[in-house]
């Protein structure tokens, strides 16, 4: 199936994009206008863009339907301040609740339940039920169009960070598994983060990987391993060699059983590789491999 953006409506193509550029962080961006009046509304187009300085960005889209704008797009044009109060799990039903398309002057706050706390530098004030809050000053906003659905950029400078003990390590730095985020997918889909879904994947080496191409032909054709365990036996930043030292009961049972039929001892040996792979274990992995390599 191949889709041409340009022959679908907007909603179409918006329907398109949200399902596969997804999961995507929520800005729950609390803002205030000239006359006080407070919003409180979550974005979906949102993510980081750098540290040095920090800057964030999220877009107000106008609305497909009418191409009418939201209230926290003219709230920021007249005062160039938002909190951005992070979602998770605990609060999502809420936020969802904050998004429906109250009248002007209405306080979303009070209509999805949650308490209206001061922050400390800007004047929009904070969700007290986020464990993680941003200031932002807003350097500018860039329309990218006038059309129902087109987007605008809300650039912000993050100046002070709100973070609740309770999601701190030992070193009080964020502790991921503390902190059950959740993101937008399409339609009525949400996802959330937490120990079941979270996994970690070794950042490339300083030094550079081997690549696939230095892989043993008899491992980057394995049909047993897939694209993820060779991308991990193949980020290791010089061939591996075998280690007398390495002393493992499974192996030395695999070896002993199938080495008069060497198909099956590859066989055997590229599932038990992959087993430690998906644990994390590479030198481990690495060694079994060899097994079959010499």
């Amino acid at each position: 199936m191949i889709v041409t953006l340009s022959n679908l409506k907007p909603g179409e193509v918006q329907n398109y994009l949200q399902h596969a550029i997804a999961p995507r962080p929520i800005c729950f961006a609390s803002t205030i206008d000239k006359a006080g009046n407070v919003n409180l509304s979550p974005f979906s187009f949102f993510n980081m863009v750098s540290s040095n300085p920090p800057i964030v960005i999220f877009s107000s889209a106008r609305r497909v339907r009418d191409n009418s704008t939201k209230h926290t797009l003219e709230n920021v044009l007249e005062v160039p301040e938002v909190v951005i109060n992070l979602v998770d799990y605990d609060m999502v039903q809420q936020v969802s609740l904050s998004s429906c398309e109250f009248p002007k002057g209405v306080n979303e706050f009070v209509k999805s339940g949650f308490t209206m706390e001061p922050a400390s530098q800007v004047i929009p004030p904070m969700v007290k039920e986020s464990k993680i809050k941003l200031e932002c000053k807003v350097l500018e906003v860039k329309p990218l169009g006038n059309m129902g659905g087109a987007g605008n950029l809300v650039i912000c400078e993050v100046i002070c960070m709100h973070i609740d003990d309770s999601i701190l390590n030992d070193q009080q730095m964020i502790d991921q598994t503390k902190l059950q985020l959740v993101a937008r997918l399409g339609g009525d889909w949400y996802c959330k983060v937490d120990e079941q879904s979270l996994f970690k994947v070794a950042k490339p080496n300083m030094q550079l990987g081997i690549g696939f191409d230095a892989l043993p032909e008899g491992i980057r054709n394995s049909p047993i391993l897939n694209g993820n365990h060779l991308a991990q036996l193949a980020n290791v930043h010089e061939m591996p060699t075998v280690d007398p030292a390495f002393n493992d009961d499974k192996l030395k049972n695999i070896i002993q059983y199938y080495s008069i039929n060497p198909n099956e001892m590859e066989n055997e040996l590229h599932h038990y590789a992959k087993q430690l792979l998906n644990e994390g274990k590479v030198n481990e992995a690495w060694q079994v491999l060899l097994a079959d390599e010499n």
